[in-house]
């Protein structure tokens, strides 16, 4: 029976653990061959073992897949693109890339460091940007392609003490929108998905209240595996109309995320002056403020 990613060939970042290498696995069961990617770095993105993607290969092959490691940074350009090149020597192609590689450095703001907030915009920012322009030119050529791309409700809600985490989560929804816009004359496809699931990357969320434990004991119930079945359709030539959207899975729960569109206006004639914007335009339109909201508010019921 064929499978619905025979013959593509995929590389998935940050694949060692988690929700990459369930991501890797999936890919390889429905077909794909898999270059798994892996820094084998702590969870801040320091130190560095090439066994965590080995130990994924072994995996794929002793299940009869097709695997190859690379313990690459996709922070640095040069080294994606290698990934990519490594895709094409040994599969001889290159159909789609996950981008799932990321740290955390999480922090109140007002203690943030330049170097934490800027070692995590590189790896998931600058990381989707590095793999995916080097896959660009094949998928140019061979007139398909797919991206997907992890970005967080960190990042299209807010969260606490994840400044730069959710800054470079929210910036890679609008990388993928403009990259999905840039290459569709290519049939080129790019999405996203918000992971809902327990894993190394959110493990060092804070718990300071009752509440946030509560909310953590309901995060560890939602599986990797749960994520994997939408990142490998997206990656699919089933979904070959699917492009510039957002999704959010949770559990058994797939959501479409909106995308920002203006909500209400106010007019004036005459122009503002700021008196008039604070007299008239702002009582106007505050009944539609959006809340100073968490993750959790919005996703405030149990996975199902």
């Amino acid at each position: 029976m064929t499978k619905i990613m025979d013959g593509k060939v995929v590389l998935v970042t940050g694949a060692g653990g988690g929700i990459g290498r369930d991501i890797a696995l999936a890919a390889a069961a429905a077909g794909a061959a898999v270059v798994v990617n892996d820094l084998g770095a702590s969870l801040k993105g320091t130190g560095q073992t090439e066994l965590a993607a080995q130990k994924v290969v072994d995996e794929i092959t002793a299940a009869g897949g097709s695997a190859v490691a690379n313990a690459d940074s996709v922070a640095d350009p040069d080294a994606a693109r290698e990934m990519v090149d490594l895709a094409v020597r040994e599969f001889g192609r290159i159909d789609a890339v996950v981008n799932n590689a990321g740290i955390l450095r999480d922090g109140f703001f007002h203690k943030m460091t330049y170097e934490d907030f800027d070692a995590v915009v590189k790896v998931h920012l600058y990381g989707a940007f590095n793999t995916s322009r080097a896959a660009a030119d094949h998928f140019r050529t061979q007139e398909s392609g797919a991206l997907v791309h992890m970005t967080s409700t960190s990042g299209l809600i807010g969260n606490l003490a994840q400044a730069n985490y959710a800054a470079a989560k929210l910036a890679i929804t609008a990388f993928s929108k403009s990259v999905a816009l840039d290459m569709k004359r290519w049939n080129v496809r790019s999405n996203c998905i918000a992971p809902f699931a327990w894993s190394r990357m959110i493990s060092s969320i804070k718990v300071d209240t009752p509440e946030q434990e509560a909310r953590v004991e309901k995060l560890k119930q939602m599986t990797p595996a749960k994520v994997a079945p939408m990142a490998v359709y997206l990656a699919s030539d089933r979904a070959a109309d699917v492009t510039g959207q957002i999704f959010a899975v949770r559990n058994n729960e797939i959501f479409l995320v909106n995308q920002p569109r203006p909500i209400r206006s106010v007019h004036s004639g005459d122009g503002w002056t700021p008196e008039a914007i604070a007299n008239h335009a702002i009582p106007a339109l505050k009944a539609d403020f959006m809340p100073l909201e968490v993750s959790a508010d919005v996703f405030s019921w149990d996975p199902v």
